[in-house]
């Protein structure tokens, strides 16, 4: 009985660690975070065990009840008074102790660095567009769903939203954000190492809300130098005939009506931008892995996927979805 219970006693410590877990950080304000968390617990759970070891002394020396209720007794009174006044005094103490360390973590929470790497995303029903914005145009472009960053640098995260409130939240690298319709918030982050970590909006924000992830990938700066500059860059038109074949039928069926291919006629803005969609790591804001698989059952009947999000059903054969399918491969 107690081998088969150790399993389950043993599930939590899952969280303790992964691609998004506060108890792993990976950022240099998740690790303040962090910190200034377990001095609130250590704190909260000295004063709690205290007050319970006093409870419990107080009861098992209970006295029997006086002859006359009404009666003072000078002496158990002036120790009572300075009992209440030295628990105060400790109360202030811990309270403006712990109120310093709160504002010493939020200066490195919330610092600012004008050198900042620029990102600004968008939240929709249900994924994330994602804009790179440098004052020079071949630093510029816009993706989805995925972010890439150079690990040691601070990136600013400019947040908008164009529905719905959400909520921008990477636990392994910083805390959350809301998304306001309207209103434009910002956070800072840096991330320390190298890696691949999983964000998640953090506001319920309607039917597909927990299928509304992307992912993070800290790379070494000049990886992250040669990715920007190819994400840059337009799509290649197709060689071969079934990727001709595939791009002709992606504008006849509609699908550029929704979605933008940079360098071709596709400039559709309801959808994420496919320009370089098959060098990303999920599909769907990351409800699923990217394979040729996952691809062709998501373009095939998005709705059985995820239901609700704004991609309808196309009636495609399947040589029409395999044409499709080939020819957003080739775009890396």
């Amino acid at each position: 009985m107690r081998t088969a219970l150790v399993p389950f006693a043993t599930l939590p410590l899952a969280a303790c660690a992964g691609r998004q877990s506060v108890l792993d950080p990976q950022g240099l304000q998740s690790d303040q975070i962090l910190r200034t968390f377990f001095i609130f617990l250590i704190v909260a759970a000295v004063v709690w065990i205290a007050v319970v070891i006093v409870l419990c002394v107080g009861m098992l020396r209970r006295k029997r009840a006086a002859g006359q209720p009404l009666a003072l007794h000078q002496s158990f009174e002036r120790t009572s008074g300075r009992v209440v006044f030295v628990l105060g005094v400790a109360t202030l103490v811990i309270v403006l102790g712990l109120s310093i360390v709160s504002y010493a973590g939020q200066r490195t929470v919330f610092a600012k660095d004008e050198n900042a790497l620029t990102l600004k995303i968008i939240g929709h029903q249900w994924w994330w567009e994602v804009r790179y914005e440098d004052d020079s145009p071949n630093k510029s472009f816009v993706t989805a769903n995925e972010i890439r960053i150079p690990i040691g640098q601070p990136v600013k995260v400019e947040l908008e939203s164009a529905d719905v409130i959400h909520s921008f939240w990477i636990p392994s690298l910083t805390g959350k954000m809301d998304l306001i319709t309207g209103q434009k918030n910002e956070l800072q982050f840096t991330a320390k190492t190298p890696g691949v970590y999983r964000g998640q909006c953090a506001e319920f924000c309607g039917l597909q809300h927990a299928h509304m992830a992307f992912a993070v990938l800290a790379l070494p700066p000049d990886e992250y130098v040669r990715w920007r500059d190819k994400e840059n860059e337009s799509a290649k038109s197709p060689t071969e005939p079934l990727g001709k074949q595939g791009e002709q039928l992606f504008r006849a069926r509609g699908c550029a009506l929704c979605h933008t291919v940079r360098g071709t006629l596709a400039g559709g803005q309801l959808g994420p931008d496919l320009t370089h969609v098959a060098s990303r790591t999920t599909i769907a804001a990351g409800t699923l892995p990217m394979t040729t698989a996952t691809l062709g059952a998501w373009i095939a009947d998005p709705q059985h996927i995820k239901p609700g999000n704004t991609m309808p059903k196309m009636p495609l054969q399947s040589d029409e979805l395999i044409a499709i399918i080939h020819y957003l491969e080739q775009l890396k």
